[in-house]
Formats: C-alpha cells, sequence, structure tokens
C-alpha cells in the first residue's frame, strides 16, 4: 500500500497558503494530521526548493528535548531558528500538549516573517480561552479517518466496490488500521483498541476527571451502539441504572461531551423544516470511524447494517463541508437536512434497501410534508435508481466514490 494524497485537505491549505490566518488541522489521534502536514510541507518543496519550514513534533526524538519546556522557552525556541527576510512554514503538531499553548501562538501570530500551521486532537484548541483570544485568526481543517474512495485508491481495492464497503465498514479508515488489515481483523482490532486507550489517557483523562470508569465505558458503549438513533443524556441515565449501573443524567452529558471534545463522536442537532428553527432536545452522535464499533463492541455487520451506512453518509457530508442537521417534518425524520457552502440545501434519507414497498412507502413518508423545491435524496445500498414523486434514489457506493 503507497502512501495517498489527501487532496481535499492539501487544497484547503494551498487556498490559505500565506493567508492571514492559524490553520489548525484537527481530529482524532491517528487520523493522519501529521501526514497530511508532512505532505503539504512537500508541495512546498516542490513549488520552492529554497522554502524556509520549520516543523516541530514533540513524537520526534530530536524534539523532545521541548517537551518539558513552557510555551515561552519553546517559542524563543521557533523565533532563534527562523530564516530572515523571507516568510517561514512553521508547523507544530499536538500543539494543546505545550502549557499554555495559545499565548506561544498569538506571539508566532503576530510575528510578520511567520505562516503559522498547527494540528491538535482536541476540541478545547478552538474553544473557551483559546476561542476568545484567536477570534477571527483561525481556520479549522476538521481531518477524518479515511472516506471510501481514499480506502479503496490506498488498498487498491476497485474492482469489487461491494465487497470493498464491506471491508471499510469492518476495517474503518484509521491509515494505519487499513495497512494491518492485510495481516487480519485481530491486528486491526488491538490497534485500534490501543488507539483508543491513547485517546482516553492524553485527550480525556488528562484534562477531566472520571470518577467511574466502568460508567464511563458504560456511555461510550451505548452511543456506539446507538449511532444514527435520536438519544438523550437522560434515555441514557435511566438504560445504565435500570442495567444495575447507577448513572445521573448530568454525569453523563459530561461524559458525552468529552467524547465529543476529543473528536471521537460528532454531535448533530435537530431541525424543524416547518418551523425553520434548530431544535435543542433528541440530537443524535455519530462515531469518528466505524472500525471502532467492531474494535470495542465486537458487532457483526449485519447488525444495524442501515444505521452504520447512516453514519458513514454523515461522515461523508462532513468531509464535502456541508452543514448537517437531523430533519424533523412534524412527527417523522429526515435523516438529514444539509447545506453546501453556497447556501443549497437538499433533504437526505439513507436507508439500506429500499426493495420491500412498506420500507420504501416510510422512507418516502417524511418528503411528502416537505413543500419546498430543495433537492431529495433516498441513498441505498440497492442497485436500482430511479425517481418518485421528484424524489431520486442513488446507490450509496456510486454516491461515495463521487468527487463532490
Amino acid at each position: 500500500m503507497k502512501p495517498i494524497l489527501r487532496k481535499q485537505y492539501l487544497e484547503k491549505l494551498s487556498i490559505l497558503k500565506d493567508k492571514n490566518f492559524i490553520k489548525v488541522a484537527t481530529g482524532v489521534r491517528r487520523c493522519g494530521k501529521s501526514t497530511l502536514m508532512t505532505q503539504f510541507q512537500d508541495l512546498l518543496r516542490n513549488e520552492n526548493s529554497k522554502v524556509a519550514i520549520l516543523a516541530i513534533n514533540m513524537d520526534m526524538p530530536e524534539f523532545r528535548f521541548l517537551a518539558e519546556k513552557d510555551w515561552k522557552e519553546i517559542y524563543d525556541y521557533i523565533l532563534k531558528h527562523l530564516k530572515k527576510n523571507v516568510i517561514n512554514y512553521v508547523f507544530i503538531d499536538e500543539v494543546q500538549n505545550i502549557p499554555a499553548f495559545e499565548k506561544m501562538l498569538e506571539g508566532l501570530y503576530v510575528h510578520p516573517n511567520i505562516d503559522l500551521y498547527v494540528t491538535g486532537s482536541n476540541a478545547f484548541l478552538l474553544s473557551s480561552e483559546l476561542a476568545t483570544l484567536l477570534t477571527g485568526r483561525a481556520y479549522e481543517i476538521n481531518v477524518l479517518p479515511f472516506s471510501f474512495s481514499e480506502f479503496t485508491e490506498f488498498t487498491g481495492k476497485t474492482e469489487n466496490a461491494d465487497r470493498a464497503f464491506a471491508d471499510y465498514v469492518r476495517t474503518g479508515g484509521f491509515p494505519e488500521a487499513v495497512r494491518l488489515s492485510i495481516e487480519g481483523n485481530h491486528f486491526v482490532n488491538e490497534y485500534l483498541q490501543t488507539v483508543f486507550k491513547n485517546i482516553y489517557e492524553n485527550d480525556i483523562s488528562k484534562r477531566h476527571t472520571i470518577y467511574r470508569e466502568k460508567s464511563y465505558q458504560e456511555v461510550i458503549n451505548f452511543l456506539i451502539d446507538s449511532v444514527g438513533s435520536s438519544i438523550s443524556a437522560g434515555n441514557i441515565s435511566k438504560v445504565l441504572t435500570a442495567n444495575k449501573n447507577k448513572i445521573d443524567n448530568k454525569t453523563v452529558s459530561k461524559y458525552i461531551d468529552t467524547l465529543v471534545e476529543a473528536y471521537l463522536f460528532y454531535k448533530v442537532n435537530r431541525y424543524d423544516i416547518k418551523g425553520k428553527q434548530h431544535l435543542v432536545t433528541q440530537e443524535k452522535y455519530y462515531l469518528v470511524d466505524l472500525g471502532f464499533r467492531n474494535a470495542l463492541l465486537g458487532k457483526e455487520l449485519a447488525n444495524d447494517a442501515g444505521h452504520l451506512l447512516e453514519n458513514i453518509i454523515y461522515l461523508e457530508l462532513k468531509r464535502r463541508n456541508y452543514q448537517v442537521w437531523i430533519g424533523k417534518t412534524y412527527n417523522l425524520e429526515v435523516d438529514f437536512v444539509v447545506r453546501d457552502q453556497d447556501g443549497f440545501t437538499q433533504y437526505i434519507q439513507v436507508s439500506q434497501t429500499v426493495q420491500n414497498s412498506i420500507t420504501l412507502k416510510r422512507e418516502l413518508a417524511p418528503f411528502d410534508n416537505i413543500n419546498d423545491h430543495h433537492e431529495k435524496l433516498l441513498i441505498t445500498m440497492d442497485y436500482d435508481t430511479g425517481t418518485y414523486n421528484g424524489v431520486k434514489k442513488i446507490n450509496a457506493i456510486d454516491w461515495l466514490l463521487k468527487s463532490k
């Protein structure tokens, strides 16, 4: 498996190059942020062999001496190693590990000869005091594990798309997990279990007090098992308490927030299509990578295939820079209400199959309550396509493999 270029992210970085922003690549650990920055550095060198690049990665042996230093010492180190009278492209990996990193970033941002790029595995990077400090100064690029299109390019599995998709659902898109999949699924599961442990230890437990790790893991398992379903902290609390694992809804809410902050889950709010207003109840949570589902729960693909497909479609919508909500129309639900950067709106229903006439009727019903003329899509794994009263039915794999 040869490395592949993360083209959509590199395109964004190229557009933002030399613009007056701190370019912030965020995302779950091991999704490929560091590799992305290395690829961008290679592009810079291809454009100009004499380009001034300073890249700091605390995981590399040559920079470990900086790990115990405070922000000012690291700031001074960077300034000392800048080239004079040229733009210096400065890259800092996992910047949130530097104490008071926001002060360092502010100083580097205002330096006239620095174009600044950082990565981080925790949403705190763009929250609280840093958000206030850098309002209008930081541009976030949220990096996800491989898409299905990237998965097929990386593995070369282009001949049998259905089999490749089954492998993708099982393995997920973490680059190293995909590499290990050649050796067998047990290697993949062991690797992803280690990744999850690393996320918990570095991005969660170091920042938050988790009093009962067993309860915390139960909340995680509940969310993983409920992708694509509307949930609330109160519902989770009731279910876990009924299973003799008592936990109150405030604690559940806190735990969920830490998981979202670490980019393990993405929260999607509901939107009342008729009333044109955002709702604050019964949100959904989607898992950053379905490989975690198999590694942590050991679930078979046949279990809840429709919701797993929905999870994959949601992540792809994020990759394509859509704003995404769960749609409510009277007492029915549209899986996704999406809006692109030009303000164009689509309504999307996702179903594993609608070959059964009852299932087809159920999936189309929410569209009947929508009177506007925005595009309506029904995405399934069925091979046949067509149109039902203005609703366009398309194959999920075809949709995932198209560029945008």
